[in-house]
């Protein structure tokens, strides 16, 4: 990875902020609880950007048609996270069959 992926990257993730900035207060609130769960459960996929690209995609398409956020991902949010990446694997599950566990 040299330095202008490096530069692009940051370019990009200014861009999604800028984003989720623009989406409604409760929107926005939702979104960031979302972002620190996959943060803390560490889906592999996290880190290609489609997963939470996708979510602000789907948030503003729910502000475009004037919906609540929760009419989208209805009352249990961490079900809801749970469901987008019930086939991913996590970094959780990489680690322990590293050191000889099972997933």
């Amino acid at each position: 990875m040299g330095i202008q992926d490096i530069i692009e990257g940051k370019r990009q993730w200014r861009a999604h902020v800028a984003r989720v900035k623009a989406l409604p207060p409760d929107y926005q609130i939702v979104y960031k609880e979302m972002q620190r769960y996959f943060f803390k459960v560490g889906p592999v996929e996290l880190h290609d950007g489609t997963l939470l690209s996708g979510i602000l995609d789907f948030f503003e398409e729910g502000v475009t048609e004037g919906k609540g956020v929760l009419e989208l991902t209805g009352d249990d949010v961490a079900a809801f996270c749970d469901d987008l990446i019930k086939d991913s694997r996590t970094y959780a599950e990489i680690y322990q069959e590293s050191i000889g566990g099972t997933a």
